[in-house]
Parts: structure tokens; sequence; C-alpha cells
């Protein structure tokens, strides 16, 4: 005990003398219901004073002794958790370092033995089944996961995952739904569903997804990227109301693409088709040819092409055909489409004078050569035909022939698609030269 304390002990006995010596008088206690006591007084102030130090005693050990129990059970925790770190952290060194899965399954089950509601091992265990195959346990593991923490974006993503791997689609979105409900702005959960409801063909929440994606993109670079996806999208969800029969919404969509897009080339022969099925030949070719003046694009006078000749005018096709060759004399391609109209209105002289200016640098065409030798079957020269034909046949690559070819990505196809069936990409496609 301190001088201080002894020091104040003293005073509080004098002080209690003091008072006893001026305080003789008895004090009467009445026990309700019972029996009456006389006391000295000091005595009832001492008694009182024992009591009072006696609760505050009792509240102290308490106290001490919960903050006792809570720490001893903190550093247990401490322990507990350490420990299933270390085992944690040993199992992903085996899956990282040395691709053991076996030996790093056994630490984890450690890890969930020691801690069981650690996140990460059950998510790495979940992660291990799905390498094996063993979906319905991976899925455990991964429902346990988000179990025990609904707001887990990576118990999330792994359930998404699995239901993808499963082909389970609606599943699948609903996981994505929940990921979504969380984080609205996640862009690879945007992403995952808009390849999801492109995949299950619903064009109505693939343009409501697609609108979500630019919205939360970042960067210029990206948001003109997305942008163009936008547009695409809009186009597919038009090409999908024309084949199911819904002009009015086929329509409506091409024309809004064309608003975004004026040399959105698919959009336009579209846009043609739905003008035709409504019987509105005349529009549709105006507007064609309003696109070739405006592109220059092959495609859209080939697609022109087809129509003026079912339609009877093959006039105005060679007017356009003329025109446009005043502007570039010396183009191969316009040359060669131009000759072999000649010869499909069987005006063989003006095919062979067209055909025979084209200026091949030398280099060997297919079929330029096997168009060039039906015109001389049709001059009745089977010697120079057959010449033609020989050398068509002896060249590997053909450079006139009427595939096409992805400007971005390089990828040919014997059929015109409005998108790119590689690189995804829209209004790529130009005849492949």
């Amino acid at each position: 005990m301190s001088k201080v304390s002894i020091f104040i002990f003293v005073l509080f006995i004098a002080a209690l003398a003091v008072f006893a010596i001026f305080n003789q008088e008895v004090t009467t206690v009445k026990i309700p219901f019972g029996k009456t006591y006389e006391t000295p007084t000091i005595a009832l102030v001492l008694l009182s004073g024992a009591v009072g130090a006696l609760v505050m005693l009792l509240v102290f050990v308490v106290r001490d002794t919960k903050r006792f129990l809570d720490s001893w059970q903190y550093q247990k925790k401490q322990k507990k958790e350490a420990k299933a770190q270390e085992l944690y952290s040993k199992a992903v060194n085996y899956l990282q370092a040395h691709h053991n899965q076996n030996d790093a399954k056994e630490l984890l089950k450690e890890v969930l033995t020691e801690e069981p509601e650690h996140l990460n091992a059950m998510l790495q265990l979940g992660d291990i089944a799905f390498s094996e195959d063993d979906f319905q346990r991976a899925r455990e593991y991964y429902q346990t996961a988000w179990d025990l923490n609904p707001q887990s974006l990576e118990a999330l993503f792994a359930l998404e995952r699995l239901m993808e791997r499963t082909g389970r689609w609606p599943d699948t979105l609903r996981y994505i739904e929940e990921i979504l409900e969380i984080d609205e702005g996640n862009l690879s959960a945007l992403y995952k569903k808009r390849d999801i409801v492109e995949r299950l063909d619903r064009w109505d929440d693939l343009i409501f997804v697609q609108k979500a994606i630019f919205k939360n993109e970042h960067t210029e670079k990206d948001r003109n990227r997305e942008r163009q996806n936008l547009v695409g999208y809009k186009y597919e969800y038009g090409r999908h109301s024309l084949e199911n029969g819904e002009l009015e919404k086929a329509k409506k969509a091409f024309r809004t693409v064309l608003r975004l897009e004026k040399d959105f080339i698919p959009a336009t022969i579209g846009l043609a088709e739905v003008l035709l099925r409504e019987g509105e030949t005349e529009e549709a070719i105006n507007l064609l040819e309003k696109s070739y003046e405006q592109t220059s694009s092959m495609i859209v006078l080939s697609r022109l092409e087809d129509l003026l000749i079912n339609v009877g005018e093959p006039v105005r096709l060679l007017r356009i055909y003329k025109n446009s060759l005043s502007k570039n004399p010396q183009n191969p391609l316009m040359k060669f489409l131009l000759g072999k109209l000649y010869y499909r209105l069987e005006m063989i002289d003006d095919a062979f004078e067209t055909l025979t200016s084209i200026d091949t640098g030398g280099a060997a065409y297919p079929d330029l050569h096997q168009l060039m030798g039906k015109l001389y079957i049709k001059r009745n020269q089977i010697d120079r035909a057959v010449y033609e034909f020989k050398r068509a046949l002896d060249i590997y690559k053909p450079v006139f022939s009427l595939s096409y070819r992805c400007k971005d990505c390089g990828y040919t196809s014997s059929e015109w698609s409005g998108r790119c069936t590689n690189c995804k990409k829209w209004s790529t496609y130009q005849f492949d030269l």
C-alpha cells in the first residue's frame, strides 16, 4: 500500500472518529413485517459503507473476469486463425507452385477443421472439384461459401461459372442478377449476361444490357467500342425481327441504326428487304441506289444489280455501272462486274471489250479467266476458251472470286453476313478481291 493510500485511510478513520463523537445517539431500524433493531448511528454508517464496498468489489470482479475470458477467447481465436491462414497459404502454394491438387485439398480440409467458415478455403475446394469435373461437390462448396457470406461476389461468380459450364442458362442468369443486385455496374457480370442473352436470342434484353455496359465503361476508347456494339445489336434485333416476319419492328430497328451510323451497310440491306416484302420495290431500289452513291459499297451494288435485273431494269443498272466507272476508269473490280453484267444480259461484244481492258498487272485471276472462257465459247473460239479455262484451273487463289473477306480480321466466307463470324464485328465484309 502506498503512502498516499495510507494517508487517505488514516484521514477516513479520523473522520469516522469525529463523526462518532458527535453522533452517539441510537438509530432504530425496523424490518418490514419483522423485528425492530436499535443500533448506533456510526455502526449503521459503517455497515452501509461495507455493503457498498462489497457490491463495488463484486462489480469489478465480474468485469475483470469477463475481460479475462474475452481476452482468452480472442487469443484462442487468433491462434486458430493464424494456424488456418498458415495452412491455407501452404495449400495455395501447393496449387500454384507445385500443381499438387491432392495435397492442397487435404490442407484446405484442415483449414476448415480449424476454421469452418473460412470462405477462401471453401472456394478453393470448389475450384478443385470444378477442375475435376465433380460439379455436384463444387456446387456444395460454392453454395456453402455463398451462404456464409451472401455479399460475396467471388462465391456468386463461382456459382455462375459452374452453371455456365453445365449449360444451365437460367441458373447462370439468376446468379448474374444476384451479382448485379450487389454491384449494378459490375462490367464482368454485364459482359457475361450479354453473352448469355445473345446465346438465347433475347434481343430486347440484349439491347438493355448493352446500354448498361456502354453507360458503365470508363475510357473513351472502351465507350466508342461499346457504342459500336450497341449499334450492331440494334441491327441484330432488326434482323431477328425480319426473320420472324415482324416487319414494323425490323423497319424501326434498321432506321434507328442508320440514324446512328448512316454507312452501316447491313442495315441498308435489311431495310431494303423490309421494303421489298411490303411491296415497296421502287423505294427499296432508291434506298440502295442512294446508299451506293454515298458509300460506293460493292455489297450494296451487288444487291442492287440483282434487284434491278429481277424487275427488268437493266438499262438503269448499266447507267449506274458506267457512272461509277467514269469516276474511276481503272477500277478492275468495277470492270469485272460490268463485264459480268454484260455477259448476263447477252451483250457479248460489250462484255468482251470491257473484260479485255482490265489491267491485271501480270497477275492471274481465275474468275476472270473463267468468264473469258465462256465469252470465247459464245464467239465460237473453242481453242481460246479451253486455254482460259485451263488457266483458271491452274490458279490456286481466286482473286476475283465473289467470296467475302472481313476487313478487320481477314476472315473469308463464301456467304455474306452483316457480322463477321470470326471477330464478331459488324459491317466489315467486303468482296474478297
